[in-house]
């Protein structure tokens, strides 16, 4: 069973901000290549942070509005300091939030959850900038051909991994939705085939209609 790794996903062609860039730079240069953000990298193209259209809107809401109609919002002391920021360097969010390019799709997906960001620069050993991964980028694996993933699931799950004969268990796939028909021998068997379905990349969801001839929970020492 193979993951797809960032590396198959990612943009390797990544548009770059300097440290140094000025403000209005970065506006021009997401505008140019339309693009919600950039990493900023250091003279060695290594990622030190993130600079998005939120940290640059930041220095639009530090600003009172004439009318009087729209107060001034609250701000923390590291927000107003970026707002008050004029360069890439000092507008960006860090450190830089990376990927490595082997990183499967799961973990990818994990750190950009844990980190509640959109993208991750991708680095190579040295932590130079090697290409970028976005959420819209993991997102392609629910691309996949109904057919591919079938035929993944027979030939890397049920028979490579499992050694099911084919007439055992019979894989349908729509729209990325997985259904399993079929008999085991044993009962413990099933939520296995369930689990390692689940993970095959683009895969939505397992309905399973498996039965089973022999339910080994009943015999085991934990079994009641």
């Amino acid at each position: 069973m193979h993951h797809r790794t960032v590396a198959e996903l990612m943009t390797r062609d990544v548009v770059r901000a300097r440290r140094d860039m000025p403000f209005k730079e970065i506006v021009k240069l997401l505008a140019e290549n339309d693009v919600t953000a950039v990493p900023v990298v250091d003279a060695r193209d290594r990622p030190m942070g993130v600079v998005s259209e939120a940290d640059l809107l930041r220095k639009s809401a530090d600003q009172a509005d004439p009318s009087g109609r729209t107060p001034v919002p609250h701000l923390e002391a590291w927000e107003r300091a970026k707002a008050e920021g004029a360069r890439a360097e000092e507008l960006m969010s860090a450190p830089a939030v990376c990927a490595r390019p082997e990183w499967t799709v799961v973990e990818a997906a994990r750190l950009m959850a844990v980190q509640n960001v959109k993208r991750l620069p991708v680095v190579d050993e040295t932590d130079r900038l090697q290409g970028i991964v976005s959420r819209s980028d993991l997102l392609r694996i629910f691309l996949r051909r109904d057919d591919a993933i079938r035929e993944e699931i027979n030939r890397d799950v049920l028979q490579g991994t499992l050694g099911l004969a084919p007439s055992e268990v019979t894989v349908e796939v729509r729209e990325g939705q997985v259904t399993l028909n079929g008999s085991v021998e044993f009962k413990s068997l099933v939520p296995i085939i369930e689990r390692l379905c689940r993970s095959v990349d683009g895969v939505v969801s397992v309905s399973e209609h498996i039965a089973h001839r022999t339910d080994d929970a009943r015999n085991s020492p934990t079994g009641t």
